[in-house]
């Protein structure tokens, strides 16, 4: 085979010792997991530039930032729209408010609660940051795929997700 990779050879070894599988399924998120770590590596490496901002933390400032004026959410809004723990979000939390990104306050409408507010700075980071992480995922698009498929291959994959999560 002409691009033969490493997922090819993890399946050609498994229809050796089990020719029954097919192992199409894992041939597919086999790609999608080795493709999803190898950009994760690259966009991390995009985002250091900028306070050495982890994914994790630009994922923070990108919601806050996405959720429009005045770009605040409650922690618990967070915690379920990033799907992390609890405590993982306290400590993306305590970095980000140290290096003066966000703010947490206390709830107005619920003295048990606090709400987290993107600052003006961490506003500036993130939207410099997301260029930087979006070039990147441009850049390994271009590489391999025309425009149309592009576009082809995020509708297969929303596709597929809906029917997965």
């Amino acid at each position: 085979m002409e691009n033969h990779d490493a997922v090819d050879a993890i399946t050609d070894q498994w229809a050796v010792v089990r020719p029954d599988l097919d192992t199409l399924p894992m041939a597919v998120f086999g790609r999608i997991y080795r493709l999803a770590n190898a950009m994760r590596a690259k966009v991390d490496k995009a985002y250091a530039p900028y306070g050495g901002m982890s994914l994790g933390e630009f994922d923070v400032l990108a919601t806050l930032r996405r959720s429009g004026e005045p770009y605040t959410l409650s922690p618990r809004e967070l915690t379920a729209t990033l799907m992390i723990t609890t405590g993982g979000m306290t400590g993306r939390l305590d970095k980000l408010e140290r290096a003066g990104l966000l703010t947490r306050n206390p709830d107005p409408n619920d003295r048990r609660g606090l709400r987290v507010t993107l600052t003006d700075e961490g506003r500036a980071l993130v939207d410099q940051a997301v260029g930087a992480g979006l070039a990147q995922q441009r850049a390994a698009l271009e590489a391999a795929l025309s425009p149309q498929e592009a576009r082809q291959l995020a509708d297969l994959l929303r596709k597929l997700l809906a029917t997965t999560v």
